[in-house]
């Protein structure tokens, strides 16, 4: 059985947070949302987040600050950043600093529902090979000592 996807939401706006809230829960996913970066920080320390979204403009830190500490705890974690102040120097830096998306406010939140489900499908395909080639790994080596332990018995 797969458990729902858990999403750690960041915005100071509490109508914008509950609005998006309620939309991600209608869709399937488990979310927390917080009105800061420590709060949010702390949850990721707490309990396990496949994807954050992450306003760029919070009241203790900047969104890409919280992004860097978040690679930090979760390195995993699928970031994505929402802002209603786009620019290019803030997307080339949220680049640099390891964003999965980038959202502009005021957004479709279908389109983001479609953004956030094709990387959580990524991010499931990744799991899905690693824990394969592990799999695979603990098999050959399996294989291995069966065939070393043979030979010693000769």
């Amino acid at each position: 059985m797969r458990t729902m996807p858990n999403i750690l939401l960041v915005d100071d706006d509490e109508a914008l947070r509950n609005l998006l809230s309620n939309i991600l829960q209608r869709a399937g996913y488990s979310v927390k949302g917080f009105e800061n970066g420590k709060e949010a920080v702390e949850a990721s320390y707490e309990e396990f987040f496949n994807l954050a979204l992450i306003d760029i403009h919070l009241p203790d830190m900047q969104g890409l600050e919280l992004l860097t500490k978040l690679r930090k705890t979760e390195p995993e974690m699928i970031k994505i950043i929402i802002t209603g102040q786009a620019s290019l120097d803030t997307a080339i830096e949220a680049t640099n600093k390891g964003v999965d998306g980038y959202v502009v406010k005021p957004f479709e939140p279908k389109k983001l529902l479609e953004m956030i489900k094709l990387k959580l499908s990524k991010q499931r395909q990744k799991v899905e090979f690693d824990e394969k080639k592990v799999a695979e790994y603990i098999e050959s080596r399996h294989e291995w000592m069966s065939t070393v332990g043979s030979q010693k018995r000769r």
